[in-house]
């Protein structure tokens, strides 16, 4: 067991990250947080200005040593050896590191994870587990090898996807589930290496970096797969159909049985006016809509004032798989 804290240095990117870093900064007292490493600042938002992400801002306000390098060089590997850390803990940082890094602390660098390896391995392992219908996920802790994902298992830290969830509020409470999992762990690191479990490569599974191009709709899958990737892109990239030229985002979606036999695609109305839309299996039911640079709508609301063309088919578009092989 420790006696004294020991050193951190903290890589990671985005705003998932920062209840990990309060705990360890701010309510461990077995650890100081001595660097953070960043992704450069990027232009964001519609007005495309260069913004510094939440990690580095977090860093400015503790007035902690951070470096944000396009990718870490031999500059940054040197910059980190001055710290002398005890660990080096990622998480969602965005560059696989070379094995040279790895070796910077004594105990080795660790990893945060958003799913329960070997499953979803990749970018994007919070949207892909409710676009496929899971019920259960959560944050593994891991030890970082040089290949993306890989490394033995430390602890995981186990999370239930309610049907409701969208992507943004499954992300919140992972976010959240990283705490009591470092908080567990904390005084485990020195001697982790004797605790590690091997992922079984027989399990493995990959998820892709999202696209613009995931937000189509094909309405020959099954409503309920159509209403869970709705909600999983909520945030981005959005769920879409098209009406002539227009883009008609989805904002979420409820579902019911096919009682009317509509065939893929085909739209009607019910008593109160809400559009229904067939699939597969079940019928599709918006709840919220949106035109191009307009809000989003309950969907009565979004109907008053669009002409919709009941009775018309929709164009299914391709969905590509979110799994890839490695």
């Amino acid at each position: 067991m420790l006696k004294k804290k020991f050193k951190v240095i903290f890589l990671g990117s985005d705003e998932i990250a920062i209840p990990s870093l309060n705990f360890l900064h701010n309510d461990c007292k077995g650890t100081d947080v001595c660097a953070v490493l960043t992704q450069p600042d990027r232009r964001v938002g519609r007005g495309r200005k260069v913004k510094p992400n939440s990690i580095k801002l977090w860093a400015v306000d503790n007035d902690i040593s951070h470096a944000s390098p396009e990718i870490p060089d031999i500059e940054t590997y040197e910059w980190l050896k001055e710290f002398k850390a005890d660990l080096i803990l990622v998480m969602a940082y965005g560059h696989i590191l070379k094995e040279s890094f790895l070796d910077l602390s004594s105990f080795g660098c660790f990893n945060l994870h958003a799913s329960i390896l070997p499953s979803y391995r990749g970018a994007s392992p919070i949207e892909t587990a409710i676009a496929m219908g899971d019920e259960l996920t959560g944050v593994t802790l891991m030890k970082v090898f040089p290949k993306m994902d890989a490394g033995p298992i430390l602890d995981i830290e186990r999370v239930i996807i309610d049907k409701s969830d969208t992507g943004l509020y499954l992300r919140n409470k992972i976010s959240l589930a990283c705490v009591p999992l470092l908080e567990r762990n904390i005084r485990s690191f020195a001697e982790a290496d004797k605790n590690l479990i091997p992922q079984n490569e027989k399990m493995v599974s990959y998820c892709r970096k999202l696209t613009k191009e995931d937000g189509n709709l094909d309405f020959f899958s099954s409503a309920s797969h159509l209403a869970d990737r709705i909600r999983a892109f909520q945030s981005w990239p959005g769920s879409n159909f098209k009406i002539g030229n227009e883009k008609i985002r989805i904002g979420n979606a409820k579902v019911i049985a096919n009682n009317l036999s509509l065939k893929e695609g085909e739209t009607t109305k019910d008593e109160k006016g809400n559009l229904l839309i067939g699939t597969s299996e079940g019928i599709l039911i918006p709840k919220s809509m949106q035109r191009p640079g307009g809000k989003m709508l309950d969907s009565l609301d979004f109907l008053r004032g669009f002409d919709f063309p009941f009775g018309s088919t929709l164009i299914s578009s391709k969905m590509k798989d979110l799994l890839v092989q490695k």
